[in-house]
């Protein structure tokens, strides 16, 4: 049984994600620490519970998603695995960062890419993932259905859905990633969102706003 375990980092109040089972081998999708402090959270919990870490995983390239990258793939040597789409946005992250206040580490260059169909595994677990397109250009989901969830990045929110305004974005194509394949999932899954609470697809095909 998968057990998923959330940080919120940096100054964009990101979600990061530890999946983890029975076998301690664990995955980490979207590290987006930054600072030393939120680095040794991250360190401190994968130690106390005794993890290995085996995947590092992007749901997309935006620069709260990947402030850890460098730093997860130095301190547990792992690779970097994302969908190639998204390679444009994660080439640019040092170039804009400072905009925002930050001073970016370099992320690796990814070991593997993913795409919708490949099958994610770890200790006794499996994740499957979904092509997403429309808050980034190579934005994927990961979906365990024995256990109803997704860790969904910045595709849906609470109430809302991902910003379509940065480079690679475009609101007519992240509506149709929704409606088709978001929302094809039963309405009892729980959503794990990039920011903010989680929600179900039952809850969001009622009353999100920007869905109906």
């Amino acid at each position: 049984m998968i057990t998923i375990h959330h940080f919120t980092f940096n100054g964009f109040q990101e979600n990061t994600y530890l999946l983890y089972d029975e076998t301690k081998e664990c995955v980490i999708i979207d590290p987006g620490c930054y600072s030393n402090t939120e680095q040794q959270e991250l360190v401190d919990f994968i130690e106390k519970e005794g993890l290995k870490p085996v995947k590092l995983l992007n749901t997309h390239c935006h620069i709260d998603h990947i402030l850890g990258n460098n730093f997860v793939s130095k301190t547990f040597n792992i690779g970097l695995e994302m969908h190639e789409k998204d390679l444009p946005t994660l080439h640019t992250t040092t170039e804009y960062g400072h905009l925002y206040g930050f001073t970016v580490d370099q992320s690796p260059e990814p070991t593997n890419f993913l795409n919708e169909g490949d099958i994610i595994s770890f200790g006794n677990s499996t994740l499957d993932i979904l092509f997403v397109p429309g808050h980034a250009p190579g934005h994927i989901v990961f979906v365990n259905h024995e256990q109803k969830f997704a860790i969904n990045g910045d595709v849906l929110f609470y109430g809302s859905i991902g910003r379509t305004d940065l480079p690679g974005g475009d609101h007519q194509t992240l509506i149709n990633s929704i409606k088709t394949k978001i929302f094809a999932l039963p309405n009892d899954f729980t959503i794990y969102t990039g920011h903010g609470p989680a929600t179900t697809i039952g809850f969001e095909k009622a009353n999100n706003p920007f869905l109906q």
